[in-house]
């Protein structure tokens, strides 16, 4: 059994409750409020440009020159997906440029950073895997009885797609390289699918906490 599917199954506790939570069946269903979305777009899109640069840390610290080509792939796979968050940002009137992080976004954010650049490539590798396994989890999820016709069809649709998974996939392969199971792996997979959930929650509560 692969080390990454080892820690999410080790997780699925969080898994179904991220799954559960009703501002992820509000984006399946198709009656999460709209503000609510524009909300965690602009949260994302903070984000996912983290995470792209966790990636090109990783890439600068891992001893491979594969790894280094892997890293630099996964990023460019990020940079597609804020692609697709300005134009979700431009449907829902929502200005990246003034987005200012919510406690929740920059709790995850600045673990993420403070990961890439403190620890070594493996823990990195952990650090990021639920966020990409966990999207892939959910898009499919969602999609089970074919893509919905509502406001929320193109989120269940990239997620759910058949390029998204292999994203996933090459991370997963990264952590079988370069991770070896230790207690600071198991609490760092655990506390970064913990910010999953806490990042839907801040989502789901704008704006009665966030706004």
């Amino acid at each position: 059994m692969s080390i990454a599917t080892q820690l999410w199954q080790a997780n699925q506790d969080l898994a179904m409750a991220c799954l559960q939570h009703p501002f992820v069946q509000g984006i399946g269903n198709g009656s999460l409020a709209k503000d609510q979305f524009a909300y965690y777009v602009g949260q994302d899109a903070f984000f996912l440009e983290a995470f792209a640069r966790a990636y090109s840390v990783a890439a600068a610290k891992v001893p491979d020159w594969q790894g280094f080509n892997i890293f630099h792939d996964l990023a460019g796979g990020v940079l597609q997906e804020l692609k697709l968050h300005q134009s979700y940002a431009k449907q829902w009137q929502v200005d990246l440029q003034t987005v200012e992080p919510g406690a929740a976004t920059r709790r995850y954010t600045d673990f993420l950073l403070a990961t890439a650049w403190s620890q070594e490539v493996g823990v990195t590798t952990v650090a990021m895997l639920p966020c990409m396994r966990l999207y892939a989890f959910l898009g499919q999820q969602l999609a089970q009885n074919g893509i919905p016709d509502h406001l929320y069809q193109d989120w269940i649709r990239t997620y759910s797609s058949d390029e998204f998974e292999p994203l996933a996939q090459q991370l997963a392969e990264l952590a079988d390289r370069y991770v070896q199971i230790s207690p600071l792996v198991r609490s760092t997979y655990r506390y970064a699918m913990q910010c999953e959930l806490d990042f839907f929650q801040a989502a789901f509560v704008y704006p009665n906490v966030n706004g």
